[in-house]
């Protein structure tokens, strides 16, 4: 199933996202009419701009309290979705409320969900850290500090769909725990970044573009709405710009969504993942050996000393290796337990 078709077949969500981004435009310009209008009574400039800071931190709360527990949950069933889809060929119907069950069984509550996101987020986010030391030592180059700034702002957003996508891995291996899951996901980006991360950078430019587009065009048209009623402009821009980040969060995002979930799990399913990599990984990110140990730790867990005999016996090149740490059996020459990750004593 291509981008294109998973975006459009996955619709629901984004029609979803946009109501709830207009709620919060609705609730932030109710707030305002009501602000501004106490600062009117006064007729002071003192008062309106006290007013307009209160707003601000108004509609910060209101956008953090909608977008992070609602908007959350809704993105989580949208990946559920996503994911469904590429891994089946299909998409349910009843999406919101299917997506909706996917995550209560594989997450049980949101703060799960939660734990789990921002871990992924912040062992991903370790790649942005290791290309920014990159870019700080070459400075010395003239120019060289814009173009590295303006390469971090682009990583930046490219991850930030990369880390769904981790999430969605634990959705595809419902067996494992979800930590455990979205660790192996996390190694699998890292043994694919080059593929990934320059598929998901393509589509950046949609981003900027997107939000510049549609805050000029919706700036424009209110600002002519608001010159005949002689409000302020910057008011109009304001109004825009929230209106335009609905319209991104819904139909910008769900897209490059789409697009970066199916470049993912196009290279996913057939990933031999590399075990050392988790080593590493947990060498430079305190927050996936976190997320590592975490799944580790929910794995059943299986006595130790009924594998050491076949270890023992295992002298020919045809016996099989047994891993001390999980019991999965493993190939002869093998190094690392195709299982856990644990290094295999030969």
């Amino acid at each position: 199933m291509k981008a294109r078709e998973v975006f459009t077949k996955t619709m629901p969500f984004a029609w979803a996202k946009l109501l709830l981004g207009l709620v919060t435009v609705v609730i932030s310009a109710v707030l305002f009419g009501i602000l501004m209008g106490l600062a009117w009574l006064f007729k002071s400039d003192g008062v309106s701009v006290v007013m307009f800071l209160i707003w601000v931190s108004a509609v910060g709360v209101v956008r953090f309290i909608i977008m992070h527990y609602i908007g959350y949950m809704l993105k989580a069933g949208h990946i559920a979705v996503i994911t469904e889809a590429l891994a089946t060929g299909r998409v349910p119907d009843n999406q919101i409320s299917y997506g909706k069950q996917l995550v209560t069984a594989r997450f049980a509550t949101s703060n799960i969900y939660f734990a789990v996101d921002k871990l992924v987020s912040g062992a991903v986010k370790q790649i942005q850290k290791g290309i920014g030391k990159i870019g700080n030592a070459l400075d010395f180059i003239p120019g060289m500090g814009t173009v590295s700034n303006l390469a971090q702002y682009f990583i930046e957003l490219s991850l930030g769909y990369i880390d769904e996508c981790c999430l969605g891995y634990t959705f595809y291996k419902k067996e494992q725990s979800a930590f455990k899951s979205a660790a192996d996901g996390v190694v699998i980006y890292a043994q694919n970044w080059k593929t990934l991360l320059g598929s998901a950078a393509k589509t950046m430019a949609m981003v900027v573009l997107g939000i510049a587009g549609i805050t000029l065009a919706l700036f424009v048209v209110l600002g002519l709405l608001f010159r005949l009623f002689s409000w302020p402009g910057w008011v109009a821009f304001v109004i825009a710009l929230l209106i335009a980040l609905a319209v991104k969060f819904a139909f910008i995002d769900s897209f490059i969504l789409a697009r970066t979930m199916t470049a993912y799990m196009g290279v996913a399913p057939t990933t031999a993942i590399t075990f050392d990599l988790y080593g590493k990984l947990s060498g430079i990110s305190a927050k996936f050996k976190e997320l590592l140990n975490k799944g580790r730790s929910e794995e059943p867990a299986q006595p130790q000393q009924q594998y050491a005999a076949p270890v023992q016996a295992a002298g020919g090149a045809d016996k099989p290796v047994f891993c001390g740490q999980c019991g999965a059996k493993n190939e002869r020459g093998t190094e690392f337990c195709g299982s856990c990750g644990a290094p295999l004593g030969q």
